[in-house]
This record gives C-alpha cells, structure tokens and sequence, in this order.
C-alpha cells in the first residue's frame, strides 16, 4: 500500500461526500413535492395511467402499487428477451433467450440485481440492452428510492397512515433525480471515450493476420444508469473491466463516484425529512466508516500478493495483480470492489476469484452483512433504518426502557418484522447453497474444488439474495436449476425483504412522536454509530462466519501452507 494509493481512496470519497450533500436536498425536495419543472410531463403520465399523485396512499396499498408495477416490469422484459431473435435492433442476429435464461435474466433487472447468467455483446440485443436492461435500471433503481422515501415520512409523520403515493414517488424520482443525472454522465463518458452507436460489430485485422470482431453498441448511457442505480449489469460480459465500460482510470473513479452518491444523499435526504440532519450524517458515518475499512482489507490482502506465485517466480512488489488491470491499479481496484458490493451495485472492474482468499471474503462479507454499506439506491437506507431499529431495542434492554426512534416507539410488532426481514438474507442464502453444493446437478456448475469451490456456490446465492449481481466467477450458471434457484433467491432477496419494512412503516407512521426526554437514547452521536455498527456485524458474523471458515478462510491457511486444490 502507498500513500499514493491512499490519496486516490480519499480523493474520491471526498469528492462523493460533496456531491451526496447537494444531491440530498435536491432528493428531499423531489420527495415534498416541491421540484416542479417537468410537471407538465408528468401530468401526461398521471393521466394516461389514470392516477391521482396527491391520493395518499396506506403501506398496504404502497406495497401493491409497487409489486403491480415490478411485475409488469418483469413480463415485458421477459417477453422482449424471448422474442428478441424476431425483434428489430437486433444487428448480429442474436435467438431469443431460453425460458430458464429469460426468466433469470428479468427477474435480476427488476429486482435490481442485475446477475447476468449470459454474455451480453454474445447473447442481448440492441433492443434488449435498450428498452429491457436500461429502462429497467431506471425503474429497479426509482423504486428502491421510493420506498426509502416512504419509510422517511413514516417516522417523520406522526398519527398518519398516509405514506404518500408510490407512482408520483416512482415518477418524480425518475425524472428529476436518475434522468438528469445519468444523462450528463452519459455525455461525458462518450467524451471520455465509451462508446454510444447502433452500428454493427466491427472486424479488425490482428498483428498476427487474423481477424478480430469487436463488439460495440449503445454503452455509455446503459453504463451511466448502471453505476448511479446501482444495477450493475454490465453491457459487456468482463464489464467494467472491459476497455469499452472502463477505459480509463478517471472514468473507473466516476463509476464508483456514481454508485455511492445517491446511497449517501439519501442519508442525508431521510435527516432532512425528519427534521433533525444530524441523523442522517450518523448513518451516513456508519456507511462511510464500513467503505474505508472494507477498502482498507481488500487494498492490504491484495497488495501482501499471493506466497504460491510468489514461490513460482511471480515479482510480488505489484502485490496480487491476477485478475486486475494495470490501468487501474491495486487502490482503485479496493475501492471499487468496497463500493460495488457494499452498495449492491454489482459491477466489477477486477475477477473476484482471482484475488486472495481474504481479499475474496471482504466483499462476500459485504453482501451478507445486508447491502446497507452504504447500500443500494433506496435499499441501502430503509436497510439500515432497520439496523437502527434493532440497535435502539438492544439499547433499550440494557437500561430497562421502551426503545425508541426519532419520536418513534419500537415495540414487539416492529421488532418482529424486523428480524423477519433480517432472516430473509441468511434463510435465503445458507438454504439455497447447502442444497446445492450436494445436489449433482449443481456441483457439476462449479469449476474449482475444496474450499474455493465453497466460495465460489457460496457467493453466486449470497450475490443473488443480496440483489447485488457481481460474480466470483468459475461457476456455468446459464443451467435449469441455477437460473431458477438464483431467479428465486433475488426475488426473496428483493420482495420478501420489502414487503416486512413496509409493514413496519405502516405501524411507525401511525404512532404518535414523543417529544425528546432526560432518558431518551440519542440517535445522532458516536455512540448510536458505534452500536449501530456493532449490531450489523454481529448479526452478519453470527449467520455467516461458519460458512466463510469453510470457503475463503479455510483457502487461506490453505495458500500459507503453499498449497491449491
């Protein structure tokens, strides 16, 4: 590790703590309505759809409204990728997706995970990565958004069952935060370089005489959208580490800039929403905090290489570069793959299975420990909300006191679905893969044996449950039972965890605020943060630690030994 290094980490950081500060607002005023300027437009939505955007609406009817709208997502995406070999835009004559690949493929980009059991330059066209993959990114992103909004008014009104209604949330938020913004990141990446063209694939002729196809397409605004909704779907198979998706080192620091931006205003949105900022900054602490440290882990195991190639003759003074690109180097790589994972994005601008067994655990450990550092767009906040939830009812057990949240009392009810949708993650996860690394058909999918075989079935469910998408890669997961299984995981991973954090923000929002008193726990401070922290990890290591002794620490003493399965 240089100080170089750690000047590049914090550069851009900081430059992403600037930006969430303005774009925090912005978010809160979309949310009270008072960002206006295309109203117009969305009149026309309003009243071709028959909807009334001031109806207030209960967390039931919230909830309905945002699955109506995921699952007409997810049959015209279907539909387009199993029909697309009959569709225009379709240059390389590309045949429709299998039933299996399809329903995997939709599933993931309406849920948000955007796991992608197919190589898109090799297998989507035109038309696919257009009206299916980009419109979704939008519509996946605006409405974890949308949801998040809805749990902040739950704790900053008090008495009401109105939550406010999910299609201007859903609408708004589309226009005036994720269109403005992925369109001015679109533009300057085509100026840096990526390509945006309905041209064919071109052939070009290699040094040695042979030729090459090079694939091209619209990129740069499905990459744009990809990184600040935290989607992830790349438009090529390597995605981020393909010279088209990550050109350059400065455009690889915008990507991460854009996938941690909005998951920190939103912090900063929910405080300025319940009236008290200081709350937003103590989660957005909590966030921060957790990407330094996670960047830190992966920056030190990567640059302490591997002994094995090492003892072959390997120069270690680069530290472990297999899998990695030079254009990009060992701090931007860390960082990266911190964000990328802590923020359910996805996208990876290194190989996950080619870095060191710790290396590989830190972002496995990211995802599981519940996509709220800092989170994807919208989910990462109403995941942490119910983090801080279960850490006031811990605060409250130690002084004998009725918990409570910004006014807030947590009671059983609450706690309960809380821990309801906890559990969905590790239920999820732990079932999903102790099926299948004894189940023939599934074993026959990975490639590696011993404990990195574990890793590898390990992180393809908890990437999937977790609506994260990134890949440890060696595993053909384009077979019947991995696609269903996976398809399966994200919607539990998505749908089952949001429909418990819309109950609790019925039951929240029709309480009463209780004003501030001598014995209430202060929610704004060191301390809040510190256990705050401390309950994510300890729920997170006790659900997953004896499956990562199993995977990637197991492989660790295995490579000191100087040993490989």
């Amino acid at each position: 590790m240089t100080f170089q290094g750690w000047a590049q980490i914090a550069l851009v950081l900081a430059l992403t703590v600037a930006a969430a500060v303005p774009l925090g607002r912005t978010i809160a005023a979309v949310a009270e309505g008072r960002v206006r300027w295309l109203a117009p437009v969305e009149a026309l939505f309003f009243r071709a759809a028959g909807i009334d955007p001031s109806r207030g609406q209960t967390w039931r009817g919230y909830a309905l409204a945002m699955l109506a709208a995921n699952a007409a997502g997810f049959l015209l995406l279907f539909a387009i990728l199993r029909l697309q070999g009959v569709l225009p835009l379709n240059p390389r004559g590309f045949d429709g997706m299998s039933p299996w690949l399809a329903f995997n493929t939709a599933v993931s980009f309406v849920s948000n995970t955007n796991w992608q059991a197919y190589s898109g330059e090799a297998a989507a066209s035109y038309l696919s990565q257009m009206a299916g993959f980009t419109v979704q990114n939008f519509l996946s992103a605006a409405t974890g958004i949308a949801l998040a909004l809805a749990l902040s008014r739950a704790f900053a009104r008090g008495g009401a069952k109105d939550l406010g209604n999910f299609w201007a949330d859903f609408v708004r938020v589309t226009l005036y935060v994720l269109l403005p913004l992925a369109t001015v990141l679109g533009f300057v990446f085509i100026a840096l370089g990526m390509p945006q063209t309905l041209s064919d694939y071109v052939t070009a002729a290699t040094p040695e005489g042979a030729e090459q196809v090079i694939a091209l397409g619209p990129v740069a605004f499905q990459v744009a959208i990809k990184h600040l909704g935290t989607n992830g779907g790349g438009f090529f198979g390597a995605n981020s580490l393909h010279p088209f998706e990550g050109p350059t080192a400065l455009v690889t620091a915008l990507q991460i800039w854009a996938q941690a931006v909005i998951p920190f205003a939103l912090c900063l949105c929910f405080g300025r929403i319940v009236g008290d900022i200081r709350q937003g900054r103590a989660l957005l602490g909590v966030m921060l905090g957790f990407v330094v440290v996670a960047t830190a882990a992966i920056y030190a195991a990567e640059a302490a290489g591997n002994p094995i190639l090492a003892q072959l003759g390997v120069d270690p003074a680069m530290g472990n570069m297999e899998g990695k690109d030079v254009r990009f180097g060992l701090p931007l790589v860390a960082l990266f793959t911190a964000t990328t994972t802590g923020a359910s994005c996805g996208a990876v601008n290194a190989m996950f299975d080619s870095f060191t067994p710790l290396g590989g655990m830190v972002p496995l450990f990211l995802i599981q420990l519940g996509e709220v550092l800092p989170g994807g767009v919208g989910s990462g906040l109403y995941g942490i909300l119910i983090f801080a939830l279960l850490a006031v009812f811990v605060a409250g057990l130690m002084v004998g006191r009725t918990p409570e949240y910004l006014g807030k009392k947590v009671q059983a009810r609450e706690v309960k679905l809380a821990m309801l949708a906890v559990l969905v993650l590790p239920a999820t996860i732990l079932g999903f893969a102790a099926v299948s690394v004894v189940l023939p058909a599934a074993v026959s999918s990975v490639a590696a044996g011993g404990p990195h075989g574990l890793t590898e079935m390990l992180y393809a469910y908890t990437s999937a449950a977790g609506n994260n998408g990134s890949a440890f890669g060696g595993l053909t997961a384009d077979t019947p039972w991995l696609n269903t299984t996976l398809g399966l995981a994200m919607l539990l991973g998505r749908f089952a965890y949001v429909v418990p954090v819309m109950a609790i923000a019925g039951s929240l929002g029709a309480k009463h605020k209780a004003p501030a008193g001598a014995g209430t726990f202060p929610t704004h401070g060191l301390l809040f943060g510190g256990l705050l922290a401390g309950v994510i990890l300890i729920l997170g290591g006790l659900q997953f630690l004896p499956s990562l002794a199993l995977g990637p620490l197991a492989e660790h003493f295995v490579m000191l030994a100087g040993k490989t399965f």
